[in-house]
C-alpha cells in the first residue's frame, strides 16, 4: 500500500482519491478551501453538466487540445462508466439535448456530496484549509508535500489536481503551475477559454439578454478565418456569450491584438436570394405600414429598432417604397452582421484555462511525470481544454482516475 497525496479537491482530485483509494491506497486530499468542489458547485450555472453520453472517438472531436494525449485516460473511464460509477455512488443522473448528462436533481451540490460519500466510505482523509507550498523530492523522486503553514505531508506519491486559472474565486489560481515548474515541467502559455467576448459597438447594451438560436458565426483575426459554427448565443451588456460563443472563443484566445471579429448570419438556412425573397414577401403583408414596423415576423422583437438603425433605410419609410438597393442591403446585414471584438471577459467568467503543464512531459498512460518519479497530473492544470458540453469535467474524471489507479 501506497501513501498517496492529492493536491486539490476538485472534480480530477476527488475522482483521483476515490480510484488510489479503491486500490487500497492510502490517501490524503490537501485542498485549500473550507470544503471540497469548489468549482464544481457553480459548473453548468449550478446544474453540473458532469459529462457527455458520447463515445470516446466522438468525444475526442470535441477536444481541440492535445486530444490523442487522451486516449488512454478516455478508455480508462469512458463517459458511459462515469455515469454508472455516479450511479452507484447514489447519484441520479439524466441525458439532455446533445447527450449532456445532469443530475436528475439539476443540483450541482449533488454530484459533490456523491464523491464525498464515496470519499468518505473509502477512509480517504482531508486536510482542507491546506494550501501545498512546495514537492518534497528526493533523490530525483517526489517524497512529499510541505504545505503553506509548514506541515510536511510524506508521500509514495502526489498527484498535482489544482486546476486552473478560470474562475479564480474558487481557489483556482494556478498553484499547480509553480509546483510543476518546480519539479522542471514546462508550463504552456495560459488563456482564459470558453468566455463571453466583449465587443465595442454601441448598440449592444440595446441587445443585453437576448438569446438567439439557430444562428451560425464565423470568428476572424488577422485577416484570417479561425472558427465557424452554428447553435445559440446571447447578448450580455457589454458583449455575446452563450454556447456558439463560448467555443468560438476557444480559438481567438491569444489573438485579441489581431484585430478579431464575429460575422453572425442571422438567416443560415436561407440563401441571400432566398432571403431577399422572403424579404419582399414580408414588406408586401405589410404594404400599408412603416419599414420599422414591417419586420416582426423575421426578426426577434428586441433586434429590429438595432437592425432599422443599422440598415440605414427610413424607418417610416413605407415598405413598397424601399428599394431593390436598400433591400438587398438589408439582406446582407441579416446575412453578416458583424462585430468588432476588444477582448473577452478574462479568468473570472472563463470556464476553463486553455494551455497548463506540457502533455509532451507525462506518460498517458499512467498520468506520471516523465521527469519526476511519483509525481502525477490530473485535470485542468494539464494543457487539456475541450469544448462545451461535459466534455472537460470528463477529462477531469478521466485523468483522475488513471492517476489514481496508476499508482503502485
Amino acid at each position: 500500500m501506497s501513501k498517496v497525496v492529492i493536491i486539490g479537491g476538485g472534480a480530477a482530485g476527488m475522482m483521483a482519491a476515490v480510484s488510489a483509494a479503491q486500490n487500497g491506497h492510502g490517501v490524503l486530499i490537501l485542498e485549500k478551501n473550507a470544503k471540497f468542489g469548489r468549482k464544481l458547485y457553480i459548473t453548468g450555472k449550478g446544474r453540473c453538466n458532469l459529462t457527455n453520453a458520447a463515445p470516446v472517438e466522438t468525444m475526442l472531436e470535441n477536444i481541440p487540445g492535445n486530444r490523442y494525449f487522451l486516449y488512454s485516460a478516455l478508455y480508462a473511464l469512458d463517459s458511459a462508466a462515469t455515469v454508472a460509477l455516479f450511479e452507484d455512488m447514489g447519484l441520479k443522473t439524466r441525458t439532455e439535448r446533445g447527450n449532456r448528462v445532469f443530475p436528475a436533481s439539476d443540483k450541482a451540490s449533488d454530484v459533490v456530496r456523491a464523491l464525498e460519500r464515496r470519499l468518505n466510505k473509502l477512509g480517504v482523509k482531508a486536510e482542507y484549509n491546506t494550501p501545498a507550498k512546495a514537492l518534497v523530492r528526493e533523490n530525483g523522486a517526489v517524497a512529499g508535500v510541505t504545505a503553506s503553514d509548514g506541515r510536511a505531508f510524506p508521500a509514495d506519491a502526489v498527484i498535482i489536481a489544482t486546476g486552473g486559472l478560470s474562475y479564480p474565486a474558487t481557489g483556482s489560481t494556478g498553484d499547480g503551475y509553480a509546483l510543476a515548474k518546480s519539479a522542471g515541467h514546462t508550463v504552456t502559455k495560459l488563456y482564459p477559454s470558453l468566455v463571453p467576448l466583449k465587443a465595442a459597438e454601441g448598440f449592444i447594451p440595446l441587445l443585453e439578454g437576448l438569446s438567439l438560436r439557430n444562428v451560425a458565426v464565423r470568428a476572424f483575426a488577422g485577416g484570417k478565418e479561425r472558427y465557424s459554427g452554428f447553435g445559440e448565443m446571447l447578448f450580455t451588456r457589454d458583449g455575446v456569450s452563450g454556447p456558439l460563443i463560448l467555443t468560438a472563443s476557444r480559438h481567438l484566445a491569444g489573438l485579441y491584438g489581431l484585430a478579431p471579429s464575429l460575422s453572425i448570419d442571422l438567416k443560415p438556412a436561407l440563401s441571400f436570394e432566398e432571403l431577399d425573397a422572403r424579404i419582399l414577401r414580408d414588406f408586401e403583408k405589410n404594404i400599408n405600414r412603416a419599414f420599422k414596423n414591417s419586420l416582426d415576423e423575421l426578426l426577434p422583437q428586441k433586434l429590429i429598432p438595432v437592425i432599422v438603425e443599422l440598415s440605414g433605410i427610413n424607418p417610416m419609410k413605407q415598405p413598397n417604397s424601399v428599394t431593390r438597393d436598400e433591400r438587398r442591403r438589408l439582406a446582407s446585414l441579416l446575412k453578416n452582421l458583424t462585430l468588432t471584438i476588444t477582448g473577452s471577459g478574462g479568468y473570472d467568467e472563463a470556464v476553463i484555462t486553455r494551455g497548463g503543464v506540457d502533455v509532451n512531459e507525462i506518460d498517458p498512460s499512467t498520468m506520471q511525470s516523465r521527469l519526476a518519479r511519483g509525481l502525477y497530473f490530473a485535470g485542468e492544470v494539464l494543457d487539456l481544454d475541450a469544448l462545451t458540453g461535459g466534455f472537460n469535467l470528463q477529462i477531469a474524471f478521466s485523468t483522475g482516475w488513471l492517476a489514481g489507479s496508476s499508482i503502485k
